[in-house]
């Protein structure tokens, strides 16, 4: 006993003398003149200037937009692009199979993104040569420009989505009928776009989810019937599924029906 706290009192001592270095070199860098404070700091200034002219406003203005649609450009992907049916698709596809993780949800996004950027490279070739090439040769304004950029996307658009959709909103828009589908604003096309993508999606996920609720039901009652009531059909029938995935190649037919789905 007398040992142990012959220890102690040796220990508290040191650590006095620590925290007592401790306040003493803060003290030093923090005051006035110290080593903090003798370092140079960057100065920041923000200035206000009264613009010279309507042209230097509209160009401000042109800028805040820009950044505007910059940051609303992931939402952008999704709703004017193959992107929605595919993520849907894949999505239904890994809950059909019964793995909650795997393949985790970056590896199903960025094969979205990937697959989204195959699909869209005939319209997005469309839009570099009939509208970005000649805006930045000077030959269109920034509105004709915007217009030829957006009919190859309302092309492809149209091409995925339903009438009975499109006549959806343009009867709650209140606008007369037009003479053709091309003619609609993108206001327009672009939720009706949306709600058929996902309606084709379901529909393909319905038919992926199929055979494996059959194996599941069919591995359910084989255990029902052999009386192992306690244990979960789940984990009988993920290797049953896995399997048949593998052996019928299953990302390769996946990918192929999604894909041709869009020709």
């Amino acid at each position: 006993m007398k040992a142990k706290e012959s220890a102690r009192s040796s220990r508290r001592p040191a650590k006095k003398i620590a925290c007592a270095a401790i306040v003493a070199a803060a003290m030093v860098l923090l005051a006035p003149g110290g080593a903090l404070w003798a370092q140079p700091l960057p100065g920041i200034e923000l200035r206000l200037n009264p613009g010279a002219g309507p042209a230097q406003v509209v160009d401000t203005v042109k800028l805040l937009v820009l950044l505007t649609l910059l940051a609303l450009a992931p939402a952008l992907l999704v709703m004017v692009t193959s992107f929605t049916r595919l993520v849907v698709v894949l999505s239904i596809l890994r809950g059909a199979l019964g793995v909650q993780q795997a393949p985790p949800n970056q590896v199903i996004i960025g094969l979205a993104l990937f697959l989204t950027a195959f699909i869209m490279t005939p319209t997005f070739q469309e839009i570099n040569r009939q509208a970005l090439q000649p805006y930045l040769n000077n030959q269109l304004t920034q509105e004709q420009f915007l217009e030829a950029a957006a009919k190859p996307l309302k092309e492809f658009m149209l091409r995925q989505t339903r009438e009975k959709d499109l006549a959806l909103f343009v009867g709650l828009a209140k606008l007369p009928q037009p003479r053709n589908a091309g003619d609609l604003p993108l206001t327009v096309v672009i939720p009706a776009f949306v709600i058929s993508e996902l309606k084709t999606a379901f529909e393909m996920g319905f038919l992926l989810y199929v055979p494996f609720l059959v194996i599941d039901m069919v591995v359910a009652s084989a255990l029902m019937s052999m009386g192992m009531f306690m244990l979960p059909p789940v984990m009988i029938s993920l290797p049953f599924k896995l399997l048949l995935f593998v052996m019928v190649d299953g990302w390769y037919l996946v990918v192929k029906s999604l894909v041709e789905s869009f020709r």
